[in-house]
């Protein structure tokens, strides 16, 4: 028969045990917690440190060339990219609608250069011959016979397309498909505008030739990348895919939990207390731990 007062001191005994080892655990949690701290306090200095370094970069000129400068200020600081993922993805039906976008974008790109690099070239002589040419023409348009007041015009009218018709068809590519085609008209009236805007502050030949060679490149590039973006296709780990209900570990086919009998580990824990208590000197082990 166990005597009380050795029971009562067994139970005092463990519960000393429990509050050393709970000392333990606190005092564990307060080192791993100030390690999380510093952690989070080094990350913040390291990023910090990086976001100095960017800016210091992004202030500064990266490339020996102007032309290189400018695209990439033009591609950083203007919806140019925006809009061309936004236009290129939303065309989902048929992978041709992307391709018919993307390279009637390319070519609009390299058309909208060529006239402006030819001005730039020309200086003041274009203007002088558009209005040599002008003139020209309307002298000839004056001595028509179908300008004179008196002329009745009996045949059939030329059916006149817009402005825009027009733009439309010379935008266009042959054989591309035409939703493509029609999306990278929208989109690039938008656009139009900006890359011309940056191409026309460049006076140095070299730096204009940088600019369009590398602007067509790198829309390409991107292009490219929007396609990856949209072909992507994460596949299933294999041991997701052969995991079954009611495995080892899992839940059952029912749906429940597994099955876990919460008095097990206290009864084992129990009977090892014990069996620890027989052979180890109690009241040095609480002293150390305290």
């Amino acid at each position: 028969m166990i005597n009380r007062t050795e029971f009562a001191q067994e139970l005092m005994l463990r519960e000393q045990i429990r509050k050393a080892i709970g000392v333990i655990k606190i005092r564990r949690g307060e080192s791993k917690a100030r390690q999380l701290d510093e952690e989070v306090q080094l990350r913040d200095v390291v990023k910090s440190l990086i976001g100095e370094a960017q800016t210091a970069v992004s202030t500064t000129a990266k490339h020996s060339n102007t032309g290189i400068n400018t695209l990439e200020d033009l591609l950083k600081n203007s919806n140019i990219l925006s809009v061309l993922e936004m236009g290129f993805k939303s065309l989902t039906t048929d992978p041709q609608q992307r391709e018919s976008y993307r390279n009637h974008i390319l070519v609009a790109v390299e058309k909208i250069l060529a006239p402006e690099e030819s001005r730039k070239e020309a200086g003041e002589d274009i203007e002088t011959e558009t209005e040599t040419v002008s003139e020209e023409i309307s002298i000839d348009i004056s001595d028509s016979p179908e300008d004179d007041p008196d002329f009745i015009d009996v045949g059939e009218k030329e059916v006149v397309k817009s402005d825009g018709e027009v733009e439309k068809e010379e935008f266009a590519i042959s054989g591309e498909d035409k939703t493509g085609r029609n999306k990278a008209f929208t989109d690039f009236q938008n656009i139009e505008k900006v890359i011309l805007r940056a191409f026309d502050d460049l006076d140095n030949p070299e730096d204009r030739n940088m600019f369009g060679e590398y602007l067509v490149k790198n829309l390409a590039l991107y292009f490219d990348k929007y396609s990856a973006d949209l072909e992507s296709n994460v596949e299933e780990p294999s041991a997701a895919a052969d995991a079954e209900p009611g495995g080892p570990g899992t839940a059952s086919a029912e749906g429940g939990e597994p099955e876990v009998d919460p008095g097990e580990d206290e009864e084992i824990a129990n009977i090892e207390l014990q069996e620890l208590l027989t052979h180890l000197n109690i009241e040095d082990i609480i002293e150390n731990l305290l």
